[in-house]
């Protein structure tokens, strides 16, 4: 998802059946927990996991069935642990920061530039960090397409809630 278009439902057709074993189920949720969703609907359902694996993980079925891709997610997950690397930088919920600030947090420890993503509520609200990453998902690579940090052209300051 970071070259030229978006890779996104690539196969609109796939069959999705989720996180199938109930221990992996548990780990997920631990990792990346569904946070719209009450818990048991979460673990039972699966409407974010199935949604993910939908949009993103049927652009590398070749190289991962739907089961390693949540394997892959979760190795993801606790080598650049997001909340770990923000609070270590000292950017704490509840506050605001320059957008620059919290780019150079991440890439202290990726060492490459992420893609922030922000929602208007009413200035700008971080709402997603995308680090970008080789087909493999080995070795990260500076995100190419902007986020969505940005008022009226420029980077300003973003609420991290």
């Amino acid at each position: 998802d970071n070259w030229s278009k978006p890779l996104q439902n690539c196969d609109p057709l796939a069959t999705i059946d989720g996180v199938l074993d109930i221990e992996k189920r548990s780990q997920l949720d631990v990792r990346w927990p569904q946070l719209k969703h009450s818990k048991d609907d979460g673990m039972n359902l699966q409407p974010l996991w199935k949604g993910e694996y939908k949009k993103h993980g049927t652009c590398c079925n070749n190289m991962y069935n739907e089961q390693a891709y949540y394997d892959l997610a979760m190795n993801l997950k606790d080598r650049f642990d997001l909340l770990k690397i923000l609070s270590s930088q000292g950017i704490t919920p509840g506050k605001s920061y320059i957008v620059q600030k919290v780019q150079d947090a991440i890439r202290t420890v990726t060492h490459q530039l992420p893609r922030l993503k922000c929602v208007e509520y009413p200035g700008l609200e971080l709402s997603e960090i995308v680090i970008c990453f080789e087909p493999k998902g080995k070795n990260v690579v500076s995100c190419r397409r902007p986020g969505t940090c940005f008022k009226n052209g420029k980077m300003g300051t973003i609420l991290y809630r």
